[in-house]
């Protein structure tokens, strides 16, 4: 898919080959099969190319390897971040697989990474997830908003799985309204010192960097005035308090305070006081990535409904040869199939260089939207197999049950699109 009809041949190309037993990707310009750089030219193709055919067949031995049923289940049940998969994930050329060449990646575009990330997801969604923090929330911010410095520290150790940034935006009292950012910085000789708290903040305990928002210019309102600094997260005046909550056990959650922390002018990304359009400058591609990974899980979910109500006898005969169960099936299947179109589409957009504020934001509503449709009805079909500890169908649901309001609530996505209407 994306990869067909290329009207420029002369544009820059990575050749990329399955090696290994695990399917590692790696470039070789002796390779037979060349993916270019797309242009606006380019007319959208549904069909999965063998290259991309190869990729996903990588993705699947990976899962094989690292992301077997049982495996997934213990890492949920044992609440154990994805962390250590992070250097397989780079050896497999997924962290930088949209990354521009001159940049360490693979240069492939999102419309291959979107593929790549509904099939991980599929398997194991905090796999997709980690993946997704490399990538949109640390590696695009840095190559779109840090200084060349920046970008040739942070980029090529983001790449090979070696660096991982959270993004510590969200406050006791902002949340969808970022406007209301309390946490400030201010100038010091040594550099910047920021005081405040962030909470709900995903993988902060792994991070090796806070992406951290502050309010830099005193007496700023709403969205001006705020800043973006690099922070390690090891560093004197930052205290950290794990989050209990009832899903998503392998992406933990963290309250952060910032007592008087200290760190040197260059932590600045981006420019001062404009913190808030960097943030936006890169949202498309954390919606882009959600909505990839959020259908992975939604169609996994229908799999795993499909595969009971086959099974499953009662009065004589399948229970999905009831009608009831049958229509409902089709709407699940359904509700996937539009996802996954509006995640492509949203993908290929970035990819072409098109605007996409709306088609993001739906995609991102559509997608999280449809998990939890999906998995509300696969509990009742699967019903006490479903409600059962160690189900990948409980599992599911009560993960899903966060992407309605995580990253931006569905409320807000739904403002957004009616404003890009022009209401």
């Amino acid at each position: 898919m994306g990869v067909r009809g290329l009207t420029r041949p002369e544009a820059a190309s990575i050749i990329v080959t399955p090696a290994r037993g695990h399917g590692k990707l790696r470039d070789s310009r002796d390779a037979c099969r060349t993916v270019c750089a797309a242009d606006k030219g380019r007319p959208m193709d549904f069909a999965i190319a063998p290259d991309q055919q190869a990729i996903l067949d990588g993705i699947d031995s990976f899962a094989r390897r690292h992301l077997a049923p049982a495996e997934v289940r213990r890492r949920d049940r044992d609440r154990v971040p994805p962390y250590d998969l992070l250097p397989a994930l780079a050896e497999l050329g997924v962290l930088g697989l949209a990354a521009p060449v001159e940049h360490g990646g693979l240069g492939l575009g999102w419309t291959t990474l979107a593929l790549v990330q509904e099939r991980l997801a599929g398997h194991a969604y905090f796999a997709a997830s980690i993946c997704n923090r490399v990538v949109a929330f640390g590696l695009m911010t840095i190559l779109k908003n840090g200084t060349t410095a920046q970008r040739a520290d942070l980029a090529p150790r983001l790449i090979a799985g070696r660096c991982l940034i959270a993004l510590a935006l969200s406050e006791p009292e902002a949340g969808t309204d970022a406007g209301a950012i309390r946490t400030r910085a201010e100038r010091v000789t040594e550099g910047w010192r920021i005081t405040g708290r962030k909470t709900w903040i995903s993988d902060a305990g792994g991070a090796d960097y806070l992406l951290t928002p502050c309010r830099t210019a005193p007496g700023s309102m709403g969205t001006s005035g705020i800043s973006l600094l690099l922070v390690p997260r090891v560093s004197t005046g930052i205290a950290m308090t794990e989050l209990a909550k009832i899903g998503n056990n392998c992406m933990p959650s963290w309250d952060i305070g910032y007592d008087g922390v200290i760190v040197a002018a260059d932590a600045l990304i981006g420019r001062e006081n404009e913190g808030f359009k960097a943030l936006m400058s890169t949202l498309h591609y954390a919606r882009a990535s959600m909505a990839a990974s959020v259908t992975g899980a939604a169609q996994a979910a229908v799999d795993i409904a499909l595969a009971h109500v086959k099974e499953r006898r009662q009065f004589g005969q399948p229970i999905g040869s009831f009608q009831a169960v049958r229509h409902m099936l089709a709407d699940m299947q359904t509700r996937v199939d539009q996802s996954r179109l509006m995640a492509w589409r949203l993908a290929w957009l970035i990819e072409t260089g098109r605007s996409c504020r709306r088609e993001a934001a739906q995609a991102k509503l559509v997608a999280t939207e449809t998990l939890q449709f999906v998995t509300d009805r696969g509990m009742q079909l699967l019903a006490s197999a479903g409600y059962a500890a160690d189900s990948d169908m409980q599992r599911l649901w009560r993960d899903g049950r966060l992407y309605s309001f995580g990253e931006g609530t569905n409320e807000i996505q739904r403002d957004l699109i009616a404003r890009e209407l022009g209401l």
